[in-house]
């Protein structure tokens, strides 16, 4: 890192949270992510009857009331319950108290692609059987995609910027990143940023089944997921959330706050190209990785290891593949590449918050997870996506990538921190 972005307010990675498919905190995801356990199985949330994608990768037995207060979850979509247990998590591990911070400085900004679908079919189930004035009274209050947000800020009292970000499946990565230049502008000194999703239901099946990118998968469930391999079929629904806590270096030290990592770059481009298929080429996110390269000043060659978008679809991961080339040439191949949804599923809006928090994780801990269910190379798909056995290497810069339908690119550069 050049010194003159070393005199810009530096953004540190100070606070985890997690509800997966794989674990209802950071430390049980983490673990299962090493050891390769996978979080998917047959689908519960949803009847699919009538379609041929039968596994998710869902939040088992959750229990709202063991995180947030039983009256004020009942008023909290499934998405907005995850994000504010999520987030709640990211507090405590962090060791704020806000009553000791200026509650206007603390920013919430979350990533979510489609709100409460759930909700929104429930309701209009109601509608068409039971009239209108039928609908519960809080359904808009509850569905609406900004509510993960606007719920945390409530419930923890948090007054400083809010926003959300629905950039589809770049969601929760874009949220961070944007969070990230909220700290760097002076606009907030903490902000709790991350993703969320809970989508599984009839009417998400079935929009993403007519377009034909859900696995058909018929075996065992946790073989379903199968990023860059060469019977990937379609992507494995997910739900969950991720959050992280930002901090200026600055406050983060003058508490005396842990520090896990250091956001030190962040990219975002349209491919401009499709509706819902990337360029073949990888264009578009080539360039998100290249710009979060260039505002961490940082040289592709630094790069140990890539948690990668990696959704187990035929094109997607051709386009990342031949975009990790574009960028990083003949490095391409001496990169750690993960896929976090091999293990848990697509999460839409929530997958950049779940995966960035294991990217921050691999810089901790030294430790790369691993990619499942590579079993069949395919010839496109011809880097090192660390096969089936996570593998110890230390790493020092980390990429976190995700794409979304509209052509949505958003990139991270996430660095062990260095006084």
């Amino acid at each position: 890192m050049n010194d003159t972005l070393r005199s810009r307010t530096r953004v540190v990675v100070t606070g985890l949270g997690a509800i997966t498919p794989a674990g209802q905190s950071v430390a049980e995801f983490w673990d299962n992510l090493v050891a390769g356990r996978s979080g998917i199985a047959p689908m519960t949330l949803a009847d699919t009857s009538g379609f041929a994608c039968k596994v998710a990768g869902e939040v088992k037995d959750w229990e709202p009331g063991n995180y947030i207060e039983r009256k004020a979850a009942r008023r909290m979509a499934r998405f907005a319950q995850f994000m504010v247990a999520a987030a709640g998590q990211a507090i405590e591990d962090a060791g704020l108290d806000f009553d000791n911070e200026d509650r206007d400085r603390v920013g919430v900004l979350v990533g979510n692609g489609g709100g409460g679908y759930p909700d929104i079919q429930e309701a209009v189930e109601i509608l068409h059987s039971r009239g209108g004035m039928k609908v519960d009274p809080l359904y808009l209050a509850k569905s609406l995609g900004n509510m993960a947000g606007a719920q945390v800020a409530l419930q923890y009292g948090l007054r400083g910027y809010n926003g959300t970000i629905v950039t589809a499946c770049a969601a929760g990565t874009q949220a961070i990143g944007e969070a990230g230049f909220l700290i760097r502008t002076g606009r907030a000194e903490i902000v709790l940023t991350g993703g969320c999703e809970a989508g599984i239901s009839e009417l998400g099946l079935a929009g993403f089944s007519v377009m034909r990118a859900l696995t058909a998968y018929e075996g065992d469930p946790a073989k379903a997921s199968r990023p860059f391999d060469n019977k990937r079929d379609g992507f494995v629904p997910c739900e969950g959330s991720g959050a992280l806590i930002l901090e200026s270096e600055a406050h983060a030290n003058a508490r005396g706050a842990r520090i896990y990592a250091e956001l030190a770059g962040f990219g975002c481009t349209s491919d401009a190209f499709h509706v819902v298929a990337p360029p073949e080429d990888g264009d578009g996110a080539a360039r998100a990785m290249a710009a979060a390269l260039r505002d961490a000043a940082i040289d592709p060659s630094l790069v140990d290891h890539v948690n990668a978008h990696a959704t187990s679809t035929p094109i997607g991961d051709i386009a990342e593949t031949n975009a990790l080339k574009k960028v990083f040439g003949e490095r391409a191949y001496q990169l750690a590449i993960s896929a976090t949804k091999s293990v848990i599923g697509h999460g839409l809006g929530a997958s950049g918050g779940m995966e960035t928090i294991a990217a921050v994780k691999t810089i901790e801990t030294g430790w790369v997870h691993p990619t499942l269910n590579q079993e069949e190379p395919d010839p496109a798909c011809d880097l090192d996506y660390v096969p089936n056995v996570a593998r110890q290497l230390p790493v020092r810069v980390a990429i976190k990538n995700s794409f979304g339908f509209g052509g949505q690119n958003s990139c991270l550069v996430l660095t062990r921190y260095e006084p």
